[in-house]
Order: C-alpha cells, then sequence, then structure tokens
C-alpha cells in the first residue's frame, strides 16, 4: 500500500512538472521578443524541436519502461529533464534555446507513457486516481504562465528555466532515495486487473482513438501554446497587453479548468466512457467557433469553458485506453497514445505561428481547432458500446 501510494505520488509530481516545462517558453517568448528584436512567430519556431521529440520519444520511452524498469526511467526522466531546463537557462542565442527546448522534450517524453502507465498499475480506483493525476498536470499548465512570467519579470527570462531545472532534479534524487531504500519498487502485475477485451474491440478502438487522440493533441497544444498571446493581443482590457497579465489570465483557467479532473475522473468510475468522451468533445465545438471573434470577458469565459471539458473527457480517453490493452503492453500503448497526442500536436507550432504572423489574429486558428473537434466526434462515435464499469469507490483502498 505505501509503495503505491508514493508511486502515485511521484507519478503525480512527474505530470505536474512535465506539463510545466514545456510551456515555460510560450510565455519567456514574450520577453524575447522585445530583447532580441525578432518576430514572434520565428521565436515560437524555436520550440517546434522540443515538441516534436516530446510526442516522438514517449514510444521508445514507453517500450523501455514495460521491457527494462518503469521506476528507472521516472529516475532518468526527473534528472534529465531539470538538467536540460537548466541548459536551456544558459543558452546565449536561438541555436541554444532550440537545442535545450529540444532537450527538455526529449526527456519530458518519458512521463507520459511511463508514468501514467506506473500509475495505473498501482491504483484500484483509476478514475480516481487518473482525475488526481489529472489536477497535478492543470498545477503544471496553470503554473507554467505565471511561473515564467513571474521570474522573467523579477529577474530574467533565464531564470524562468533555471529555477524549475533544480527543483526538478531534487526530485529525481528524492525517487532514487525512495528506490535504494526499497520503499518505491516495481510491480510486475495490475492491481486492478482488466478482462480480456475482443480482437475486434480493440482494433476498432485503436483506429478511432489513433484519429481523435491525434485531433485533440493539437487543439490541446494550439491553444495552450497560444494562450498567452491571445490574451495579450485579445483582452487589453483585462490584461493591459502585458506578458504578467496574460500569464496570470492563462493560469486563473487552468486553475479553473483543473476541476475537471475530479469530474471527469468521477464520471469515469461509475459511467461508460463513450458517452462521456463524445458528449464531452461535441459541446467544445460551439466554443471553440465562437472563440474566433470574441474578446476580454466572453473570450477568457469560451476558453475557460473549453479548458474544463477538454480536461474532463480525459480520465475517460485514458480507461479506454487500459480497458482496451493488455497490462504488460501498458506502458507501450501509451507511448503509442502520446506519440499521436503530442508528436502529431507539434503541428500547433507552424499552426500558431503561420496563422498569426500572415494575419496578425488568432481568428483561423480557432475556426480550424472548431473543426478539428468536429472531427473528434464524428469518429469517437464509432466507439464500442460498454457496459456500466464497476464503481471503484467500493473497492480496497480508498486514498488509490
Amino acid at each position: 500500500m505505501n509503495n503505491g501510494r508514493l508511486v502515485v505520488g511521484f507519478s503525480c509530481v512527474g505530470h505536474g512538472i512535465s506539463h510545466l516545462v514545456m510551456l515555460l517558453y510560450p510565455t519567456v517568448v514574450l520577453a524575447l521578443e522585445r530583447e532580441w528584436g525578432l518576430p514572434y512567430g520565428e521565436l515560437l519556431s524555436l520550440s517546434l524541436a522540443g515538441f516534436i521529440l516530446f510526442g516522438a520519444g514517449a514510444l521508445p520511452a514507453g517500450w523501455l519502461g514495460d521491457r527494462w524498469s518503469a521506476e528507472r526511467m521516472m529516475l532518468i526522466y526527473f534528472v534529465g529533464t531539470g538538467g536540460a531546463c537548466i541548459l536551456t537557462g544558459l543558452a546565449t542565442g536561438p541555436l541554444g534555446i532550440a537545442a535545450g527546448l529540444g532537450l527538455i522534450g526529449l526527456f519530458g517524453s518519458i512521463y507520459h507513457p511511463v508514468g501514467i502507465a506506473w500509475l495505473v498499475r498501482a491504483s484500484v480506483n483509476r478514475g480516481k486516481v487518473l482525475g488526481i493525476n489529472g489536477l497535478f498536470g492543470s498545477a503544471g499548465l496553470a503554473a507554467a504562465p505565471f511561473v515564467a512570467g513571474a521570474l522573467t519579470d523579477l529577474i530574467s527570462w533565464r531564470w524562468a528555466f533555471i529555477v524549475p531545472g533544480f527543483a526538478t532534479i531534487g526530485f529525481g534524487l528524492a525517487l532514487a532515495l525512495c528506490m535504494r531504500q526499497g520503499t518505491v519498487v516495481a510491480l510486475k502485475e495490475d492491481r486492478l486487473p482488466e478482462k480480456a477485451a475482443a480482437r475486434g474491440d480493440i482494433i476498432r478502438v485503436f483506429f478511432v482513438l489513433s484519429v481523435t487522440m491525434a485531433a485533440a493533441g493539437v487543439i490541446f497544444q494550439g491553444i495552450t501554446l497560444a494562450l498567452p498571446k491571445v490574451f495579450a493581443d485579445m483582452t487589453p482590457a483585462i490584461t493591459g497587453g502585458t506578458a504578467a497579465g496574460a500569464g496570470m489570465l492563462v493560469t486563473i483557467v487552468y486553475l479553473v479548468s483543473a476541476g475537471g479532473h475530479v469530474v471527469g475522473g468521477w464520471l469515469a468510475d461509475r459511467y461508460p466512457a463513450k458517452p462521456i468522451y463524445v458528449w464531452g468533445w461535441l459541446a467544445q465545438v460551439p466554443l471553440l467557433a465562437l472563440a474566433a471573434t470574441a474578446q476580454n470577458w466572453l473570450l477568457f469565459s469560451l476558453v475557460t469553458a473549453q479548458a474544463l471539458l477538454h480536461i474532463g473527457v480525459t480520465p475517460a480517453e485514458n480507461l479506454l485506453l487500459v480497458k482496451y490493452t493488455p497490462g504488460k503492453w501498458r506502458a507501450t500503448a501509451f507511448g503509442a497514445k502520446f506519440v499521436l497526442a503530442l508528436g502529431v500536436s507539434a503541428a500547433a507550432v507552424p499552426l500558431v505561428a503561420i496563422v498569426y504572423d500572415r494575419t496578425g489574429s488568432f481568428y483561423w486558428f480557432f475556426v480550424v481547432l472548431a473543426v478539428l473537434a468536429g472531427l473528434i466526434v464524428a469518429t469517437a462515435a464509432l466507439l464500442p458500446g460498454e457496459r456500466r464499469p464497476p464503481r471503484a469507490a467500493a473497492m480496497a483502498e480508498p486514498a488509490e
């Protein structure tokens, strides 16, 4: 039981860090735009390699987590990601920034396939625990613009990378100590085994989720990349056009929307995942379409509601993957998911950069995202039907 709780704890912290470090740069770039005198789109494009590696590295990382050691892979994740952040903070030009962000993406790619599979294997109330884990991810999303904006304004943009880097290495050292003391040990089997799914359903779910997760990844990554600039340009009555103001507004969006993890996890433990997934995405289509022309408080409200729904369907999506994947291939399956969700989502970088530099607005950006949300709804409707899942709340450990 103690091992399970420690696994959940380190996995949750790792989730928060993975989103924090990947989203420091979209706020830092607002300072570099002034300091280096380069266009926003050109500077933002320096993060492309990092986002590609963040997704592309997920599949080999997941395979190593299944075949070698999830605990050791998580140790590499913490120490490697922290070191890469420090190197990025020491960069002296655009090439150094691009290389540092690439390393952050490469080491960061370990978390999602390995950390979530590690968490699932050690958990009984999976929907609840995935919801808690998601809260930490949202905390990382919320903290990133605030941390980056505050450290940039108070000291310099370099410390926006260096401080989180040292903190991340510290968590890695704590995990190494727990492994050495034997308080975190490998689990070879799921604590809550899944009944084998039919081969036809496995194949169908694989193809459906391949499409939906790729499209969802572009939507998620696009919004998280663009939001600081969106709020700086389109909510002047709230932010005053400042980096700190925009960063604070982004932080509020993700703090408010974090509640979606709790609600989504609760629903996923009690009801079939398919309707949660389909209806959750259907509701996002009009929100994204309306955001194309909205400003100030209306835009803020629409973006917050969309983020809440997007986050709320994530536990259902993860449980679909767990249900239709053999336990021994769990990390590899999550690796494949995040190759799609994070690797394909790297397309969001040129989408944001090109649309903004050519049009000077985010109108067509939101229109494209609304179309992608509609594609997700149409494709997710093809998922196999499910019976109501057992209430995980009635199972053993209430905290896990």
